[in-house]
């Protein structure tokens, strides 16, 4: 059971401006040097160095050494799930200096980004709604979703590798993520992440550098439409 203590740490952590601007910029699912995470916080290598072996001996990060380099990137997808959750949250505040903050003012952010390893934004919604309208996937409690036996031959038709996601069992098949933006829960967990992977895999999308924003191309919008039935 979670003390309060434990609780409370691990919020003071995710709290710090310096480390919160760190945690967004790995949302992006790719592992980050110290040296651009310290740009995004706008901290000097030294102090980003104790602020990273914080979250570390948290297990809100995980780091690995390449070459001369020691790179960090978000332990797990709770983290990220808990994050994501904390952004829904902010964005309900009221004072104008809230919601005058650039990654909640960015049309291209909302539009479609990565969380963590998946979809969100409005692009991840519509696959969501679109699988749950076709009756492909359906809630199973308050956190995952169920991936039924028409979601099944969906899935193996698009190209997404079901069998490949359901092999990893340390973590959640299809859980549900809360879209800060969309204020709905989107398909994340190893489903979601498989979907996402072929979405970059067939061209239908396009990771940006140093960001969390998706592109989705052309050929991406006529997939949405012909495979899911949404026009965005």
């Amino acid at each position: 059971m979670t003390t309060v203590n434990a609780l409370s740490e691990v919020a003071a952590l995710m709290g710090d401006p310096a480390r919160a601007a760190m945690l967004s910029l790995l949302m992006d699912g790719r592992a980050h040097t110290a040296s651009e995470l310290a740009l995004t916080a706008g901290v000097t290598a030294q102090t980003a160095s104790g602020h990273l072996a914080r979250m570390v001996e948290a297990s809100l990060l995980a780091a690995r050494a390449q070459g001369r380099n020691r790179f960090y990137r978000l332990a797990s997808s709770e983290v990220a799930h808990a994050i994501e959750a904390l952004m829904a949250l902010a964005g309900t505040r009221a004072p104008p200096a809230a919601k005058s903050a650039a990654w909640r003012r960015d049309p291209d952010l909302r539009f479609c980004r990565t969380c963590y390893d998946h979809l969100a934004g409005q692009v991840g919604i519509a696959v969501t709604d679109a699988l749950t309208r076709a009756g492909h996937i359906e809630p199973m409690g308050p956190r995952d979703w169920r991936l039924t036996p028409s979601g099944e031959l969906f899935c193996g038709r698009l190209g997404v590798d079901v069998p490949g996601a359901r092999r990893l069992g340390s973590r959640h098949f299809a859980r549900q993520c809360l879209d800060w933006s969309e204020r709905r829960p989107h398909i994340s967990g190893a489903l979601g992440a498989a979907i996402a992977d072929t979405f970059f895999r067939r061209g239908w999308a396009e990771k940006l550098r140093r960001s969390r924003t998706v592109r989705l191309t052309d050929s991406g919008r006529r997939a949405l439409n012909s495979h899911f039935g949404a026009a965005v």
